[in-house]
């Protein structure tokens, strides 16, 4: 932030900034009292010994405390054909707790329970091992307790829209 930039422009400016950084779309989890699942595109790798991720959610979003409450989560990554599935669980209308998840396809996670959903990209199960204060939100550090992977092309956010991409098919040195 500039020193003459008002706190609203800045957050503006941030909006427009990370509109151009393409991230992946994932459905965050939780079973429990207060069952929950949401879409998300905060979430990235921290660490592979011992193997860690970590999820960013809002405060004020029915997520975060379904995640502290079950004190696990899981995440699906979501692929391209999982466009209206990532619509679903960003929208209000959809129903509480676990009948949410009435209306897709999951399996329970083998470790944790969590509802993982079918024909995702990929999906972890995690066990919530830190909560840290970002501002007005909340990062919530997993350890990874189980993973798994499908097939297909990842589905993507880009400049306030979904984007479809495929896999290389050689890696690089």
């Amino acid at each position: 932030m500039r020193p003459d930039q008002d706190p609203e422009s800045a957050k503006l400016a941030l909006r427009d900034v990370m509109s151009h950084f393409a991230t992946g779309i994932t459905v965050l989890t939780a079973r429990g009292e207060r069952a929950h699942g949401m879409t998300a595109n905060a979430f990235t790798s921290v660490s592979l010994d011992p193997p860690m991720v970590l999820c960013c959610v809002a405060r004020t979003a029915r997520m975060h405390e379904a995640i502290l409450g079950a004190r696990n989560f899981g995440v699906s990554v979501l692929c391209a054909e999982q466009e209206s599935v990532a619509r679903y669980f960003a929208s209000r209308e959809r129903p509480a707790g676990m009948a949410q998840f009435e209306r897709v396809d999951w399996f329970p996670g083998r470790h944790t329970g969590v509802p993982l959903l079918v024909g995702s990209l990929a999906w972890l199960e995690c066990d919530l091992t830190e909560v840290y204060e970002g501002g007005d939100h909340s990062i919530f550090l997993g350890t990874v307790r189980g993973a798994g992977r499908g097939g297909g092309q990842a589905l993507l956010f880009l400049g306030g829209g979904f984007h479809r991409h495929g896999h290389p098919t050689a890696r690089s040195a």
